[in-house]
């Protein structure tokens, strides 16, 4: 039985993963912070048989103890502080947990495997942030990096880093620079997830204004279950890499705030929404859309789910879950 060691358990990806992973007979390990962790018994629940530990990725001693417990076959590096306007409000605390957490995780790795560092497999997430302002439409593995926040920077120093850790030291070490991926789990603070849960708000009259940022921002959208089975697969090739996810095909903000409200049933949305400058990024990105050919043509990877349907998905469930939540 394969063991995988996943940190960021308890965030989307994280669950997705665990759940991919225990259809295919892994025995999981996941990674948690603190005590009384409001979303241990979450994990639990949507995985059956996990096995939880309690440690934090700017704590190397505690990783390399999680290490030791887990043996596993494959690490899969997902925590890390991701809500991109927080990285401006505490930077710091974004570099130690998404920068340097994946340098002490590396070095655990090192420390356990010694010289049989071929015994473990280890994926970093990478982001499309990292291209940031980017020159080049559609992005491609090859594209620049030109970050323009604090996480963004944080990350392409993950990147780099697992990069070098392959080439210095032989690691079987992968990157999957990952566009946004999104599902009914996302955070309620994440752009998509915060215009499906208000659109289900407004249409059940618990709120009446949606204020958002720049509607003409362009992302590349797809789900965050098609994305996790990217992961799996880079780390089932005989040649480690980095490979661009994503769908190819972009959407600006004004595009997901349309198909939200369409799913309630409502087409004139402009008095429903508020353009408000307070969420508008210090240094704004303004078009990201990634070409995954790569992935398509040496992982056999392709996602499912187009971008219309995830919208619908995610209104749907935020539909419920407010049905049975009192107003605020």
């Amino acid at each position: 039985m394969k063991r995988a060691l996943i940190t960021g358990i308890t965030g989307q990806d994280g669950l997705y993963l665990a759940e991919l992973l225990h259809t295919k007979g892994y025995e999981i390990f996941g990674l948690i912070r603190g005590q009384d962790n409001p979303k241990y018994d979450l994990a639990r629940a949507a995985v059956p048989g996990i096995t939880l530990l309690k440690a934090d990725l700017t704590d190397v001693s505690s990783l390399i103890r999680a290490v030791q417990v887990a043996e596993p076959h494959e690490v899969y590096n997902l925590g890390a502080i991701s809500f991109v306007p927080y990285s401006w409000e505490n930077p710091m605390l974004t570099t130690e947990v998404t920068a340097k957490g994946v340098l002490n995780l590396l070095e655990a790795i090192r420390a356990w495997a010694g010289n049989d560092l071929a015994r473990v497999r280890f994926y970093q997430a990478s982001s499309s942030e990292m291209f940031g302002a980017a020159l080049q439409v559609p992005q491609t593995e090859s594209t620049r990096f030109w970050p323009r926040s604090p996480y963004g920077v944080a990350k392409v120093f993950g990147h780099q880093l697992t990069i070098n850790y392959r080439e210095s030291y032989g690691m079987h070490a992968s990157s999957g620079i990952l566009f946004n991926h999104e599902s009914p789990r996302r955070g309620p603070e994440f752009v998509t997830r915060k215009v499906t849960r208000a659109v289900a708000r407004i249409a059940l009259g618990h709120q009446s204004v949606l204020s958002l940022g720049n509607l003409e921002a362009r992302r590349d959208w797809g789900f965050a279950g098609d994305y996790v089975d990217a992961m799996w697969r880079m780390l089932q090739q005989d040649t480690p890499g980095d490979y661009v996810v994503a769908t190819g095909v972009d959407h600006s903000v004004r595009d997901l705030v349309t198909l939200a409200f369409s799913a309630v049933g409502i087409d004139d949305w402009a008095p429903f929404v508020l353009e408000d400058d307070r969420f508008r990024r210090p240094a704004e990105v303004h078009h990201l859309v990634g070409d995954a050919t790569m992935a398509r043509n040496r992982l056999g990877w392709k996602p499912s789910m187009e971008f219309a349907e995830l919208i619908q998905l995610m209104v749907r469930a935020d539909l419920a879950a407010q049905e049975v939540e009192p107003a605020r």
